[in-house]
């Protein structure tokens, strides 16, 4: 039987595209495994796939000032050592890499054990793990149009990120109910996995005015509720949602999210008319102002950047988004990048 190991953790946006793949990788007769760090996100994410999962030592490589930059290496170091006796033992055909600093030993240790490695990028912009792990691929997925030339140009290939099937088969009705709605329209909230204060906030700001014309799901991140909104009508929200997501999907009309690269192209592959706020220049390394002004280019999304964003500002886009929303369904409908896992699946199966 064929071997594939997957990495990447971090955040849930370096997980859920390996997810998306199992099943097909599953009909095509593989043998699954999992590496990622002792305890992060990863792991709770992959709890639900029955994929044997392996724990290994990370850390984070930061362009800045901290002193974990003295004691990190270190882990990283071990990390390394670790996956590679993995590797041995396991014996893949083939590495799929999605990102985060847990990957690169993963992907460094590949490369030493001769086993071909694919990467998948999700942003515009690459990041710093995956610069490290670039010299160690066959080939390098992503994105955005835009993405391609800043990549080797023997290994850049345009795919598009891998969407969880399961997020098309949502029931809006079974929603509706579970979330005791009515029949006003719905607004979904997401920060991402992680949450979003400034989106949280500016959305809370605006409910009273928002519940006169919307229902709406606000999923705001662990530990970031706020319990004395619990009993608003038409208003209910979640640190997480996993089982219930897609049938939220479903109901809601329209998205207020950030701009991570995984939660927009689930968002575009849903055709699902949308507001990006993404993460400021000022506490990041700006990529999702980039993964934002794309979508806006090629007339999927409307951007307003944390800085501009006012009550007045949010409500008048709300409203000017949902009774435009055919505009931006019509164009996402319409974009090219429709089958990533297809793409994806047939890059591993070329190199094993």
């Amino acid at each position: 039987m064929k071997k594939i190991i997957l990495t990447g953790g971090g955040t849930a946006g370096h997980v859920t595209p390996n997810i998306a793949l199992i099943p097909k990788l599953k009909e095509k007769g593989y043998e699954i495994e999992y590496i990622g760090s002792y305890e992060g996100i990863e792991k709770f994410l992959m709890a639900d796939c029955n994929i044997p999962y392996h724990g290994i030592s990370t850390g984070k490589l930061r362009r800045y000032f901290d002193l974990k930059n003295f004691t990190d290496p270190f882990r990283v170091i071990k990390g390394f050592s670790e996956a590679k006796k993995l590797i041995k033992k396991i014996k893949p055909d083939v590495v799929f890499s999605k990102g985060g600093f847990v990957s690169v030993p993963v992907v460094i240790a590949a490369k030493r054990c001769k086993v071909p490695v694919v990467i998948h990028e999700s942003d515009m912009t690459p990041g710093l793990a995956n610069k490290l792990s670039f010299g160690s691929a066959k080939k390098i997925c992503c994105n955005f149009p835009e993405t391609v030339a800043m990549l080797p140009s023997d290994k850049a290939v345009l795919t598009g990120s891998p969407i969880r099937e399961e997020l098309f088969t949502g029931d809006k009705e079974k929603a509706r109910e579970m979330l005791s709605f009515d029949n006003k329209p719905v607004i979904m909230v997401m920060g991402g996995s992680l949450g979003a204060v400034k989106v949280n906030e500016a959305v809370r700001k605006v409910l009273p005015e928002l519940l006169k014309e919307f229902n709406v799901i606000h999923l705001c991140g662990k530990g970031k509720m706020d319990d004395g909104l619990n009993d608003l009508a038409g208003y209910k929200q979640f640190e997480y949602i996993k089982e219930e997501l897609k049938d939220m999907f479903a109901l809601c009309d329209i998205l207020v999210s950030r701009a991570g690269a995984n939660a927009i192209c689930e968002i575009l592959a849903l055709c699902k008319p949308n507001i990006l706020i993404p993460l400021s220049a000022k506490s990041s390394r700006g990529d999702q102002i980039l993964n934002a002004r794309s979508f806006e280019k090629q007339g999927y999304s409307i951007v307003l950047e944390e800085e501009e964003v006012t009550d007045e500002v949010l409500l008048n886009n709300i409203k000017e988004l949902y009774k435009n929303k055919d505009k931006y369904i019509e164009a996402m409908s319409n974009a090219k990048e429709k089958d990533a896992i297809g793409t994806i699946v047939g890059l591993i199966e070329s190199l094993v």
